[in-house]
């Protein structure tokens, strides 16, 4: 039976070394035989205004519940964002807030700390893309973005990291270099089939 693999690229540009990473994944994918749902959310239409989980939600537009079946869907995930001020875009993270609510990803339990993991089962791969050289990223941040995509995403959900990645520096490399990234990103997503 074919692999599920439901792609995201977070990137709020039609044209981005994010969407040619996820290409690259996309076409290592097929290669390896597995069965491909992709969302841009450049591509996305939704109210990125979101008032907190305290107030009641606005139902999801087509998008955000298109977002969700895919995830429901698939055995694995991709994840490819920017790094931007310490984070993924706004627009990437207010589908976070938005959609990945209790009930969905996870659910509170009504006493005490603890949460429910709806997600689980399946395995995730995430890239993220810097100016920051992942090195200095590591050795002065502490790695931020890798940390909250890998724990305070995918793992509260309930979802398996398998490979969380960072290429950087973005503004600093050469056409080589980003070919060697895009090499990268194939052949993770061969191997994810």
């Amino acid at each position: 039976m074919a692999r599920k693999i439901f792609i995201w690229s977070a990137h709020p540009a039609a044209s981005s070394l994010c969407s040619a990473l996820a290409d690259a994944y996309q076409a290592g994918a097929r290669e390896g035989g597995a069965e491909i749902r992709r969302m841009d959310l450049h591509a996305m239409r939704f109210d990125a205004y979101f008032e907190g989980y305290g107030s009641p939600a606005p139902a999801l537009e087509p998008d955000l519940l298109a977002w969700q079946e895919n995830i429901a869907w698939a055995d694995h995930l991709l994840i490819v964002h920017p790094y931007w001020w310490g984070a993924m875009p706004a627009r990437a993270k207010a589908v976070l807030d938005r959609a990945l609510t209790s009930g969905f990803g996870f659910k509170y339990h009504k006493r005490g700390m603890g949460w429910d993991k709806l997600l689980t089962g399946r395995t995730a791969d995430a890239i993220l893309t810097s100016d920051t050289p992942t090195l200095i990223d590591t050795l002065l941040y502490l790695k931020p973005p890798r940390r909250v995509i890998r724990n305070q995403v995918l793992k509260f959900c309930g979802v398996k990291p398998r490979k969380v990645v960072q290429f950087g520096s973005v503004k600093l490399s050469d056409a080589a270099k980003r070919a060697r990234w895009i090499e990268r990103a194939r052949e993770m997503g061969h191997s994810a089939a």
